[in-house]
């Protein structure tokens, strides 16, 4: 009884390590993206548990877990500290040229709203990305929205509102549905103080759960990254994307708009569940084409949503782009 214990823990290890190779859309499949730090624990809690024991093939158990550690660590290890940056952080050339950046899932059933102002009046973001936002929020955020000089608003009570607003001169912004759903993107082009025009992405797709499988949610991050593939423009791209650091849709969305990502080598910077500390897993994302400078990086404190706000500061400047993504 005790060798088919561990033998099943071990099954139920390797199957929720393999489950996400098929590529499969479902949600039951794709949520296993998710937990790969957690899984990588428990096959070393179940090898370590497994050794006193006298347990059946226990030289095979062994090597499957170990397979099983080895492969979830592969795919978490660029989120460690051990890792090489893929961004290096650096200062401005002057501080009048940063811009700083604030993207916020406010849980819509949250209240705390004037946690959330607290932080923004201090923030003082140059743009800001409010995601969740239903009316209630919409109302309760009027008299921080009304420093800003442009102020887009897509209102709703299905957990996908969103809220985009700048003091930066504004080329042009509108929503967009890239994947043909009820779950907006924001797509701008913004100008720097110093004068360099950008693209600023913010994206908010549904999660896979029940009811959800990925197929519209890997499509629409797909498609953001397609928008600007080919731009002439630096790129930033921000926002909850249902999605962890370490998934192929997350590494294609890279791989097709050329971005690098702040995460890697600096830790996983979690930003969701915020109540659960045990569960946190990174899936507020920054990304930046090679022609982005980045000040920093970092999560803010909790305010009553299960996300932490994210926020960043980046600057532009003109030429800095150069061939073979080098700096």
């Amino acid at each position: 009884m005790l060798s088919a214990l561990f033998w099943s823990l071990a099954i139920a290890v390797l199957v929720v390590t393999a489950l996400p190779l098929t590529n499969s859309v479902q949600w039951w499949i794709r949520m296993w993206d998710f937990p790969r730090l957690h899984i990588a624990i428990a096959a070393v809690i179940l090898s370590a548990a497994t050794l006193p024991f006298p347990v059946q093939f226990k030289p095979i158990l062994l090597g499957a877990l170990a397979t099983a550690f080895a492969y979830q660590a592969v795919q978490i290890f660029p989120y460690t500290p051990l890792a090489s940056t893929e961004v290096d952080l650096s200062p401005a050339p002057s501080a009048a040229e940063e811009v700083n950046m604030l993207a916020v899932n406010v849980l819509m059933e949250n209240t705390r709203y004037d946690d959330l102002v607290g932080i923004i009046n201090r923030e003082d973001p140059d743009v800001l990305l409010l995601m969740e936002t239903d009316a209630a929020w919409a109302k309760a955020l009027q008299g921080v929205l009304a420093r800003y000089n442009t102020v887009k608003s897509h209102v709703a009570d299905d957990h996908y509102g969103l809220i985009f607003a700048t003091r930066l001169d504004v080329v042009s912004a509108e929503f967009l549905w890239p994947a043909d759903d009820d779950t907006p993107a924001v797509k701008a082009v913004l100008r720097a103080p110093n004068g360099p025009e950008f693209n600023f992405i913010g994206l908010h797709p549904r999660p896979p759960v029940p009811g959800n499988d990925t197929e519209t949610r890997d499509r629409q991050i797909k498609n953001a990254a397609l928008m600007t593939s080919s731009s002439d423009r630096p790129t930033i791209c921000m926002g909850d994307f249902n999605d962890v650091a370490w998934s192929w849709t997350t590494k294609r969305f890279k791989r097709y708009g050329n971005f690098a990502e702040p995460r890697v080598g600096r830790g996983m910077i979690s930003s969701f569940h915020a109540d659960y500390p045990f569960m946190r897993l990174p899936i507020d994302q920054l990304f930046v084409t090679n022609d982005v400078g980045l000040v920093s990086f970092s999560r803010l404190e909790s305010f009553g949503s299960d996300h932490f706000p994210m926020i960043a500061t980046v600057f532009l400047e003109e030429g800095r782009r150069v061939n073979n993504g080098q700096r």
